[in-house]
């Protein structure tokens, strides 16, 4: 059985929305795209390169592929990473695309929640799901994330998209993995673990 692996960067805060670049996504008048270069560092970037390492398929949401689809096909070849984003395979949901383009990409249709289901039930590897916000809830409204692999930088933004929002499902989760980089990133890795628990002191 394949895993659905939830790979994201997130402020201290928890937005999640526009690491990459200062015009990556402006939805809804957000003016801090591009926060999270100035607080990441090659700890992090090694930390996210062994994210891939036992994945071969990423899911996306359809605002995430176009902001990839429109950099990575044309990104500097000498990027490790472009030659592995453009060559893994790419199962894209969407509601208003009705076709693909970049390479070894494919359009998931129908219901989405079946569709990861028989993803996670054919022959692979892991699937990372990067970005892809809204995807990202819907996973985990149902039930179908087996990890979060997340980097938490050390900035508050203080609006934005948050990977979990109000009305996130409540769990419990456990740790894998936990380090913090020389720029104070945490790069942490949690399993879900059942409902939380309730105690007092």
């Amino acid at each position: 059985m394949r895993e659905i692996i939830v790979c994201t960067f997130l402020t201290l805060d928890g937005v999640m929305e526009a690491p990459g670049a200062p015009d990556e996504d402006a939805e809804s008048g957000f003016r801090h795209g591009g926060w999270q270069k100035p607080v990441s560092d090659d700890e992090v970037g090694r930390a996210v390169a062994g994210w891939y390492e036992d994945s071969d398929a990423m899911l996306l949401g359809r605002k995430t592929y176009e902001i990839f689809a429109s950099y990575w096909p044309t990104a500097d070849p000498g990027n490790p990473f472009t030659s592995r984003m453009n060559s893994t395979h790419k199962y894209v949901v969407s509601r208003t695309l009705t076709s693909v383009e970049w390479q070894n990409s494919t359009l998931l249709t129908g219901d989405v929640v079946d569709a990861v289901r028989k993803l996670k039930e054919s022959d692979g590897g892991n699937i990372n799901v990067v970005g892809s916000g809204d995807l990202a809830q819907t996973l985990m409204r149902h039930g179908l994330v087996d990890e979060y692999r997340l980097t938490i930088h050390p900035v508050i933004i203080g609006t934005g998209k948050r990977l979990f929002a109000d009305g996130a499902i409540p769990a419990a989760l456990e740790p894998v993995s936990v380090s913090t980089t020389k720029s104070g990133t945490i790069v942490s890795v949690y399993r879900p673990h059942g409902e939380p628990g309730y105690d007092s002191y």
